[in-house]
């Protein structure tokens, strides 16, 4: 295990959780174990751990990326995400409205609709 995957093991899971992180390392398979080293090392270990900007302002700017290039499967795990981060609704509202100017209405309102089902269910389950 090198150091740029330790380090991006505690950011994903400081950040994600350790029930998501534990349920993604269980369904891992030999297959798939070089995308997971990829992804720990790279976005978790590279990007998600460097502390020029703050966990907010990443979970802003990956909730705004996700939207804008339509990759809306991941948008509820970083919805869940920014319990942790520190990205408040007002916040990520913001980062939805950028992507409604600059890269499209319909993009950003499924991205709010998924929001708002995902901040629904973390209230439920908070009950």
């Amino acid at each position: 295990m090198t150091d740029r995957y330790a380090d991006g093991m505690r950011t994903r899971r400081a950040v994600l959780g350790d029930a998501h992180v534990d349920r993604a390392e269980a369904n891992r398979t030999p297959f798939d174990t070089p995308f997971q080293t990829l992804i720990t090392e790279g976005a978790w270990g590279t990007v998600w751990s460097d502390d020029t900007i703050s966990r907010r302002e990443r979970s802003m700017l990956t909730l705004a990326l996700l939207a804008a290039m339509g990759n809306f499967d991941e948008i509820p795990m970083h919805i869940r995400a920014t319990a942790q981060t520190g990205a408040t609704k007002d916040d990520v509202m913001q980062a939805f409205l950028h992507v409604a100017i600059y890269a499209g209405v319909p993009k950003a309102n499924h991205a709010i609709k998924l929001a708002k089902a995902t901040y629904a269910e973390m209230e439920e389950a908070k009950k």
